[in-house]
């Protein structure tokens, strides 16, 4: 019987030394796609972030975290501004004052920029308002940001070398839109398969266990 659970214990740890917990994909960014932070990333505006990818190229690249909120109403900061109560969103480190957003208006919002299918960036604000004053329940077709995350050319390639992030494209536009998931970077990473499902469910602090 000690030789038999000896040996089942054995099959166990060979079994566990083969699992690939590494965080890491061979994925390259391109604009529309999702970055997700390496779990134990410990930076405040990147920790266990959401990042969609508006603009990458030659020049670098900018986005926007999808999962970082504030208490913050435009509304109140803007008494003229259409009282949607839609939640903001901290998009990165960068210009934290300036007000940026992404939509997907079934309308035309002129001096937008297509990021991917539907999904659009900027655009005129007096439009948007006009489409959110017109029809209130559009508020679920935008979403609003104060600054947005940067890389100088090259930059997040270093980063991705480093398995600091993963780059993902099954993050629908819905989903992308949705404001409502609090456990949103674990939503995505458990949709990455079984290794990544795994390592959504590390603590922050690895001593934690």
């Amino acid at each position: 019987m000690l030789l038999n659970l000896e040996t089942t214990i054995f099959k166990i740890k060979s079994v566990l030394l083969v699992i690939d917990l590494s965080f890491q994909n061979r994925r390259e960014p391109k604009v529309g796609n999702i970055l997700l932070s390496d779990p134990f990333l410990d930076e405040d505006f990147f920790r266990r972030s959401v990042i969609l990818l508006c603009e990458h190229n030659e020049n670098g690249t900018f986005g926007f975290v999808l999962n970082n909120y504030i208490q913050l109403d435009l509304h109140d900061l803007d008494p003229s501004f259409p009282d949607i109560h839609a939640r903001i969103s901290v998009g990165g480190p960068v210009e934290t004052e300036s007000l940026y957003y992404i939509h997907n208006f079934e309308q035309e919002v002129s001096e937008s920029v297509t990021i991917e299918g539907q999904l659009k960036f900027g655009g005129d604000f007096e439009e948007v308002q006009e489409i959110l004053r017109a029809d209130p329940s559009s508020k679920d077709r935008i979403r609003f940001f104060l600054g947005y995350s940067g890389w100088r050319p090259d930059q997040l390639e270093e980063e991705l070398k480093e398995n600091s992030w993963i780059v993902v494209e099954n993050i629908t536009a819905e989903e992308i839109m949705d404001t409502s998931n609090s456990k949103f970077w674990n939503f995505c990473l458990e949709k990455q398969g079984e290794r990544f499902k795994t390592i959504s469910k590390f603590p922050l602090n690895p001593n934690n266990n």
